[in-house]
């Protein structure tokens, strides 16, 4: 299946299939009771997602958003618990995509206690790029989301946006 950029792939306390997404970048948000709008995870290929489900099925979390246009397979939950069953290898397979993404999010731990503001933009956006090469984060993310993603204003996070682009004609 392929999403474009902006398509739903599920959406927030649904239920259905799990997913493994081949190429391009998805990113989760979720809505809290008071409506606020929450970026609380993003997608990169190889994951097969919702991770929550991997080993039990349970409601999607949050909304899963296409950033890029993305290559996803769908997989039947059924037919996924029933080959947890009988196939231990699988059980390891899935324990090492966590790993993965415990070293993930070890990652964004590092941006988040980065003291400069402006570097932890920096990591960020060299984190992005070994992803999907795009001329500037605010392509695939608001600067909002960016904001709530390393812990910054979404005013701090126009400020430096800003700064970077001035230095970036600068060098023109």
């Amino acid at each position: 299946m392929i999403l474009h950029k902006g398509e739903v792939l599920f959406r927030q306390g649904e239920t259905g299939p799990l997913f493994h997404l081949k190429s391009g970048l998805l990113k989760i948000n979720r809505v809290h009771a008071d409506g606020t709008l929450t970026l609380v995870n993003v997608i990169i290929p190889g994951e097969t997602i919702p991770h929550h489900s991997l080993l039990s099925p349970n409601p999607y979390y949050g909304t899963a958003v296409a950033l890029v246009t993305c290559e996803v397979e769908v997989l039947s939950a059924s037919d996924w618990y029933l080959e947890l069953e009988h196939n231990h290898a699988k059980c390891r397979e899935i324990a090492l995509q966590l790993q993965g993404k415990l070293r993930m999010m070890q990652q964004r731990i590092d941006q988040l206690s980065e003291v400069s503001p402006a570097e932890r933009l920096n990591k960020l956006q060299r984190w992005f790029q070994s992803f999907v090469p795009v001329d500037s984060l605010s392509e695939v993310l608001t600067q909002d989301e960016i904001g709530q993603f390393i812990g910054l204003r979404r005013e701090t996070v126009n400020r430096l946006l800003r700064a970077q682009a001035q230095a970036q004609a600068e060098k023109k």
